[in-house]
């Protein structure tokens, strides 16, 4: 059986077959974990700038140190705003939780060296959980693997990048488009 125009007539009463909405879980929980490091990358160069002792000025730290810190500071915004972005369905949200997931691990590397130490003391004093900055640090590590994997994943682009066909006028089937007339 054909449709207008010799086309293959299609089920269901002359309705076109309903998109299937994909499921948004993967892009919610990308964007909560991407809150969470947020606040975790922001918290840190703020605490630590408020550690400095008085008479002491940022312009005093050493480049690699200002570049750690401005680089959790960087992918605290990053991570905010995609976070914030994929909560309202945008695809740049999940590249901006990606690229800030990426500073993230790129300071948490170059965190050690800026401060002349090394890997494993510097992981062994985080793990230790003697201060708050250590925890937060902790929830830190182990959150934004996470974030960059759910970002990355395809049900979370594929949630993202979804929009609702626009719907059909009904029309039966068999039957032609009418003639416009004047």
């Amino acid at each position: 059986m054909s449709g207008p125009y010799g086309y293959p007539a299609q089920p269901g009463f002359g309705y076109p077959a309903p998109q299937a909405r994909p499921s948004g879980a993967t892009a919610i929980i990308a964007a909560l974990l991407g809150l969470i490091a947020a606040g975790a990358a922001g918290y840190l160069p703020v605490y630590f700038f408020l550690e400095l002792p008085s008479g002491f000025s940022i312009g005093d730290l050493p480049g690699l140190v200002l570049t750690a810190l401005g680089l959790y500071l960087l992918a605290a915004l990053l991570l905010m705003i995609g976070a914030l972005s994929a909560f309202f369905r945008s695809v740049a949200g999940a590249v901006l939780l990606v690229l800030g997931s990426l500073l993230v691990i790129t300071a948490v590397l170059l965190e050690p060296l800026a401060f002349n130490g090394s890997y494993g003391l510097y992981f062994r004093m985080q793990f230790e959980f003697e201060t708050f900055v250590a925890i937060v640090r902790v929830v830190m590590f182990a959150v934004v693997p996470f974030t960059l994997i759910f970002a990355l994943i395809p049900p979370t682009l594929k949630y993202l990048r979804w929009r609702p066909s626009p719907a059909q006028p009904y029309r039966p089937q068999n039957q032609l488009p009418q003639p416009r007339g004047w």
